[in-house]
């Protein structure tokens, strides 16, 4: 009798530790399962991530190159009006050093 309850102890304990193996099996396979699938989750974010980075570049790029234009513009606007200006301080110039010398 007591034969027969050690041998039913030791059948319980094997059979707890064959459920221990299975239910460790188990959750590590959910756990890689799980990694796998955040892996690709964070894949895809970066890339969406990505995708919309290069379309704000894109954007200030266009945006940066119109107001570099218009600058360049205004600037040779500004540059044209001081050499008009220039050139007729220099005319005046000239007349007002003949004037006084000869």
């Amino acid at each position: 009798m007591a034969s027969e309850a050690v041998k039913r102890i030791l059948e319980a304990e094997a059979l707890s530790d064959k459920k221990n193996a299975e239910a460790r099996k188990q959750r590590d396979d959910i756990i890689s399962n799980a990694t796998g699938r955040s892996a690709l989750a964070i894949q895809k974010k970066l890339g969406e991530a990505h995708t919309e980075l290069s379309k704000l570049k894109a954007d200030y790029d266009r945006k940066l190159e119109n107001y570099r234009k218009n600058a360049e513009a205004e600037c040779q606007k500004k540059n044209d009006s001081i050499k008009q200006q220039a050139d007729k301080n220099t005319g005046k110039a000239v007349d007002e050093i003949i004037s006084r010398y000869f």
